[in-house]
C-alpha cells in the first residue's frame, strides 16, 4: 500500500513538473498570446489587419496567423496578404526558431531573440538573398508595434512595414 502511494506521489510531482517546463517555454511571448488588430504602412501603402497567437499541439507550437489588407490606389489594385508562422520548440526545449509562409509563395525561416520588451526574427543569411528581420515590440498591456525589414547584408536594416496593434480579446 505504502508503495502505491510513493508511486502516485512520484508520478503527480514528474507531473506537475513537466508541466512546469512547459508552460515557461512560452512565457516570454504571453504577452504576445491573442488576437490583434493595427494599422500601418508601408511599401505596399498604407493599410490594415488582424493577426493572431496561439498555442497548438498539446503547446508544442505557437500559430501565428496574419491576414492584411492594402486598398487599391491609382494604378494598383487591392493587395491581400495572408501569411502564417509557426514558432517552434529547439533541441534545448526552447522557442528559439521559427517559420514562415504566406500567399504569395514566400517562406522564411527565423532565429528568435528576446529582450524584456522585444521578440525579435530574424531569417538566415542565404547566399544572394535579403536577411529579413520580424521585431514585435511591447508598448504596454494592450499595444504592440509590428515592424518588418530587410537588408542585402544583414547588419543595417531599412524599414518595409511598419504599424501599430491592439490586443481585441482582453
Amino acid at each position: 500500500m505504502k508503495y502505491k502511494i510513493l508511486l502516485t506521489l512520484a508520478l503527480s510531482l514528474i507531473i506537475n513538473i513537466c508541466s512546469g517546463q512547459q508552460s515557461s517555454a512560452w512565457d516570454k511571448w504571453n504577452w504576445l498570446i491573442g488576437d490583434w488588430s493595427g494599422e500601418g504602412s508601408g511599401k505596399p501603402g498604407s493599410g490594415g489587419g488582424t493577426f493572431s497567437f496561439s498555442l497548438d499541439l498539446d503547446s508544442k507550437v505557437l500559430i501565428r496567423k496574419s491576414h492584411s489588407e492594402y486598398p487599391s490606389t491609382e494604378g494598383k489594385s487591392t493587395v491581400v496578404h495572408e501569411d502564417l508562422m509557426i514558432v517552434y520548440l529547439d533541441s534545448t526545449d526552447s522557442p528559439n526558431k521559427a517559420i514562415y509562409f504566406d500567399n504569395e509563395g514566400h517562406t522564411i525561416n527565423y532565429t528568435i531573440s528576446y529582450s524584456d520588451k522585444e521578440i525579435v526574427l530574424t531569417s538566415d543569411k542565404a547566399p544572394n538573398r535579403p536577411v529579413f528581420r520580424l521585431v514585435y515590440k511591447l508598448i504596454d498591456t494592450e499595444t504592440v508595434n509590428t515592424r518588418f525589414e530587410f537588408s542585402q547584408d544583414g547588419e543595417k536594416f531599412s524599414p518595409y512595414i511598419e504599424g501599430i496593434s491592439k490586443k481585441i480579446n482582453l
